[in-house]
């Protein structure tokens, strides 16, 4: 019975650095989710700067990008930030490079993570409204007309279509744990005129 105590302790040990690596696991998933909604605040603090001054203003001061709109959709707002690249996409949507200012003619698309801001498209509806509002204080108002699933590299998303769209973003399936090919492409189309 001497082995019993050294054992004891070794399960002990084990059962220990198996507690951390599993609060390490939970800390390291939460992480993204957390930084993006602290971002938001941070976001939406520089983007009514940037409304009431006519200038863009950085969230913080070494952000490299700043923010161009605010989302309004499925009861939500969002802030997006100018570009698409993983770095903007850490803190909320982006505003994809080479596409038109929501509200101008052609298709202005915006992608988010799925399991951040835009965990919220699974939610959209044919019809339902989404509001964006710009940097330079003009708001659009489209309609959703519908959603689809298509690959990354063969969205079929035109920037100089003609109309005035929308077109909003993410990974597919949004449960997913692991990057796939798949993107979750919902459309929407001008509703007012102002």
């Amino acid at each position: 019975m001497r082995g019993f105590p050294i054992r004891a302790k070794g399960r002990a040990a084990a059962a220990a650095l198996l507690l951390l690596a599993g609060l390490g696991l939970t800390a390291q998933s939460a992480w993204i989710p957390a930084k993006a909604a602290l971002a938001q605040v941070l976001l939406e603090r520089a983007f009514a700067e940037t409304l009431a001054t006519g200038k863009p203003a950085r969230p913080w001061p070494w952000a490299d990008t700043v923010p161009v709109a605010r989302l309004t959709l499925a009861g939500r707002r969002f802030i997006a930030l100018a570009g698409s690249s993983g770095q903007a996409l850490a803190f909320g949507p982006g505003h994809v490079e080479g596409t038109p200012q929501a509200g101008d003619p052609g298709t202005a698309v915006y992608a988010a993570h799925r399991d951040t801001q835009f965990a919220v498209l699974g939610l959209l509806k044919p019809g339902d409204p989404i509001a964006v509002t710009r940097g330079d204080g003009r708001t659009a108002t489209f309609r959703v007309t519908g959603s689809r699933v298509a690959a990354w590299d063969a969205s079929g998303v035109d920037p100089a279509a003609i109309g005035i769209r929308l077109v909003l973003s993410t990974c597919w399936p949004l449960g997913a744990v692991t990057h796939g090919p798949l993107r979750l492409i919902v459309e929407a189309e001008r509703a007012d005129h102002g």
